[in-house]
């Protein structure tokens, strides 16, 4: 019995075979190169061998540039630098940013269980530092730039470790390779705010108080986020960098 299923679709981008090249070079002292182009057909095989042209040699030109833009775009600023970044690891590998926000009214979603209304609530002012694959939070007391002595305080949400990993759960994180900054930290921010909150990560509050009730207010009442519940965890902004 054939049970063969097409799983192609599920691949995410497909590339075909459009054209191939065969690089020929001569046993002489002065080596000679010659490059043949090579049409592929619906099968994947070569056909209609022709010496390289000049427009092709420039299409070839033309996508080993924008390929060579992309892996020198990550973390580059489409513009001015955003008065926001602390500070940039432009690593292609070890890529990370240091930022931050100042107090604003944010969606919130929370699972049924907590008993909390998903809505919008004003959030206190806070440090961002993520890589690709990972974030740490952090509040400030006050909305103004921090400096290196700035102390943190822990963010005052639910799935939030002890020393400021953010636990996204389910959610698929996907940053692009080619991303500049603005992209990056938007992204970062939009996978936060769109995430559903649903447990605390140890036995401590990470506020002064009951979390639930201070966010079940929040949301129902509209009131700015009371600072004053926020609890230090003997951080300065130094330790981040």
């Amino acid at each position: 019995m054939n049970n063969a299923i097409d799983i192609t679709e599920s691949f995410g981008t497909l590339y075909h075979p459009k054209s191939a090249l065969v690089f020929y070079e001569s046993r002489e002292a002065e080596k000679d190169v010659y490059v043949e182009h090579f049409d592929m057909d619906k099968n994947g095989t070569p056909i209609n061998a022709h010496p390289l042209t000049e427009r092709e040699a420039e299409t070839l030109a033309k996508a080993l540039h924008s390929e060579r833009q992309k892996e020198t775009a990550f973390l580059k600023s489409g513009g001015l630098l955003p008065s926001n970044i602390l500070h940039i690891n432009p690593s292609r590998d070890k890529g990370a940013v240091l930022w931050y926000t100042k107090s604003r009214k944010s969606p919130l979603y929370f699972i049924d269980a907590l008993g909390i209304p998903s809505g919008h609530a004003f959030i206190p002012p806070m440090i961002w530092q993520a890589t690709k694959n990972s974030l740490r939070v952090f509040a400030l007391f006050s909305g103004r730039r921090p400096t290196e002595k700035t102390p943190l305080y822990t963010a005052p949400f639910f799935n939030i470790y002890e020393d400021g990993r953010v636990c996204m759960g389910s959610v698929s994180i996907s940053i692009k390779e080619s991303a500049c900054i603005e992209e990056f930290t938007k992204a970062w921010e939009d996978y936060f705010f769109n995430s559903y909150f649903s447990h605390l990560m140890g036995e401590d509050s990470p506020v002064k108080g009951n979390c639930v009730s201070l966010w079940k207010d929040l949301v129902l009442s509209g009131r700015p986020f009371p600072k004053e519940v926020l609890k230090k965890n003997n951080k300065t902004l130094k330790n981040l960098l």
